[in-house]
C-alpha cells in the first residue's frame, strides 16, 4: 500500500441495465444506499475506520478528512457521490460496545438524475484507467456467489422501464416476484418477552407522568432463524422494490429500508425528513371512506400523535439551528404512505453557515443532531438513561446513523430503522421501536412494533 489515496470516476454513458441501481445488489457483501432505483453500490474494501464511545462521529470525521485531504482525485462527473466515497454505520449509543465504522470500497457504481458513473478507489501504485475500473467491476459481479434467480427482485421505474446507466451483466435484470416463504423459518423473542416489553412501556409512561421527560422511544428485538440461509442481497433487492420511498441500506451485515433521513448535505444545503406518529395500514380494513381519509382522521387528527411529532421536529431544528443561516420546515406535517404503515412526516431544509471558518461536514452535523427525539426521546440525557434501564438491549447500529459521504462534504445519512443485523449465515436480529408519550398504551405500542417488523419479515420470506 502506498501513502497516496487515488480515485478515478468515469461516466457510464451509453450503457444500460434493467432495474436501476438495485440491479447491482447481487452480492451479500455489497455496500448499498438506494432510493427510487438511484443511489450508490460499493464492492470490496480498501480501508476501514472503527470507533466506539461519545466521540465516534468526530473521530471518524477527522479520519476521513485526513484521508481525502491529499487524495489524487480524477473525476469527470462531479456529482454528489463521485470521487472518494465511504459508506458508514454508527452505533446508536455512546455506551454501546458495537463498533461504529466507515468503509472505503474498491469500486462504487452510482446512479442519479438519469446519469450513472463508476469509481475505482485504490492505494496501489498501478494504472488507474477506465479499463481497469470496468475490469474491477466485472470481477466483482462475475464472482457473485449466487446469481440472481428469476424470482429475485430488480426494481424498475414506475412505468416498468429499465433505468439507464451501467455495465450489462448476466446476473442482473430479473423481474419482480414474491420470494417463496422461507422453509423452516422460526421467530423468537429477543432481549425481552412481549409481556416484559409492555411492562417497560408502562414503566416509561409512569416516568413521563412524573414530569421527568416528555417522550421516550423504546425498542425491542426478535430473532429469525432461517435454515436455508439469510442472504443480504436478496433482502436488499426486496426492500428496494417494495419500499421505493424509503432509503434501502446495507453496510457490513446491517440491512434495512428507512423512511427517516437524519441529514442530507449537498453543497451548503442540508435537508432532513422527520417522522413521529405511526398508524398500521391494516387498521383501515373495514373502515368507512378511503384509506387515506382514515389515516388523516386517525393519525393527523390525534393530539397524542401530533404532540409526539412536534417534539421530534423541535428536537431536530433546535440542534440544527447553530449550523444554519436559514431554515424552513412544514407548518403542518404530511402523511407519508408506506406499504405497511402511515407516518406523520415533516421535511426540514436549511442553508448551512460557516462555523469556525468552514461549512460543517456531514459527520459534524450528525454529532450535533444524534440522537434525535424521534429515536431517543426528550430530554435526551434522561431518555437515554431510561432506555438503558428499561430495554435490556444494546441496540448496536439500530437507530444509529447509516449512509455515505464524499470528499466534497456531500452525503446522505438516514436513521437505521426498519432494519436488522445478520448475525450468522442462518440468523438475523430484527429491531423496531415506538415513541412513548403520556397516553401511550402498551398493547397498542406492541402492535406497532409488529407493523414495523413487517418490511424485514416480508423481505426475509417470513409470514407476518
Amino acid at each position: 500500500m502506498t501513502s497516496t489515496f487515488r480515485t478515478l470516476t468515469v461516466p457510464l454513458d451509453g450503457k444500460a441495465f434493467p432495474g436501476g441501481l438495485p440491479s447491482f445488489l447481487v452480492r451479500d457483501d455489497v455496500l448499498c444506499w438506494t432510493r427510487r432505483e438511484a443511489g450508490l453500490a460499493g464492492f470490496g474494501e480498501i480501508g476501514r475506520f472503527t470507533a466506539t464511545g461519545p466521540d465516534r462521529f468526530l473521530e471518524a470525521d477527522i479520519w476521513w478528512r485526513h484521508l481525502v485531504l491529499e487524495a489524487d482525485v480524477t473525476d469527470s462527473v462531479e456529482l454528489p457521490g463521485t470521487g472518494p466515497v465511504a459508506f458508514g454505520s454508527f452505533a446508536f449509543s455512546k455506551t454501546s460496545a458495537h463498533e461504529s465504522r466507515l468503509i472505503v470500497p474498491e469500486i462504487v457504481v452510482g446512479v442519479r438524475d438519469n446519469q450513472s458513473w463508476l469509481t475505482q478507489l485504490t492505494f496501489d501504485g498501478g494504472p488507474l484507467t477506465e479499463e481497469t475500473a470496468l475490469a474491477a467491476l466485472d470481477r466483482w459481479l462475475s464472482s457473485a456467489p449466487r446469481p440472481v434467480t428469476e424470482g429475485a427482485t430488480a426494481a424498475a421505474d414506475s412505468a416498468g422501464n429499465a433505468s439507464p446507466g451501467a455495465v450489462p451483466h448476466p446476473a442482473v435484470g430479473a423481474v419482480v416476484r414474491p420470494l417463496p416463504l422461507a422453509a423452516g423459518a422460526t421467530l423468537h423473542t429477543g432481549s425481552l418477552s412481549e409481556e416484559a416489553w409492555m411492562d417497560a412501556v408502562a414503566a416509561g409512561v409512569a416516568e413521563i407522568r412524573t414530569g421527568a421527560l416528555e417522550k421516550l422511544v423504546l425498542a425491542r428485538d426478535v430473532v429469525a432463524t432461517i435454515p436455508s440461509g439469510v442472504h443480504a442481497a436478496d433482502v436488499l433487492r426486496e426492500l428496494a422494490a417494495r419500499y421505493r420511498e424509503c432509503w434501502t441500506y446495507g453496510v457490513d451485515g446491517l440491512v434495512g429500508a428507512t423512511p427517516e433521513m437524519l441529514i442530507q448535505v449537498e453543497g451548503r444545503t442540508a435537508q432532513a425528513r422527520v417522522l413521529a406518529g405511526t398508524l398500521d395500514r391494516r387498521d383501515a380494513h373495514g373502515e368507512d371512506g378511503s384509506p387515506m381519509d382514515y389515516a388523516t382522521r386517525v393519525l393527523a387528527g390525534s393530539d397524542k400523535q401530533r404532540h409526539e411529532h412536534e417534539i421530534a421536529i423541535q428536537s431536530l431544528t433546535k440542534q440544527l439551528a447553530p449550523f444554519s443561516e436559514a431554515m424552513n420546515a412544514h407548518d403542518e406535517p404530511f402523511i407519508l404512505e408506506l406499504p405497511n404503515v402511515w407516518h406523520l412526516a415533516s421535511d426540514v431544509k436549511a442553508e448551512l453557515t460557516e462555523v469556525e471558518g468552514h461549512v460543517p461536514t456531514c459527520l459534524a452535523l450528525i454529532n450535533a443532531l444524534h440522537p434525535t427525539a424521534a429515536v431517543c426521546g426528550t430530554p435526551t440525557r434522561v431518555a437515554g438513561e431510561l432506555i438503558r434501564k428499561l430495554e435490556h438491549l444494546d441496540r448496536g447500529p439500530y437507530a444509529g446513523p447509516v449512509g455515505w459521504l464524499d470528499a466534497a462534504g456531500n452525503g446522505e445519512w438516514g436513521i437505521a430503522l426498519r432494519g436488522a443485523v445478520i448475525e450468522s449465515p442462518e440468523t438475523v436480529r430484527l429491531y423496531a421501536g415506538c415513541g412513548i408519550v403520556d397516553g401511550s398504551q402498551p398493547e397498542a405500542e406492541l402492535a406497532e412494533t409488529w407493523a414495523k417488523f413487517r418490511p424485514m419479515l416480508e423481505s426475509l420470506g417470513i409470514s407476518s
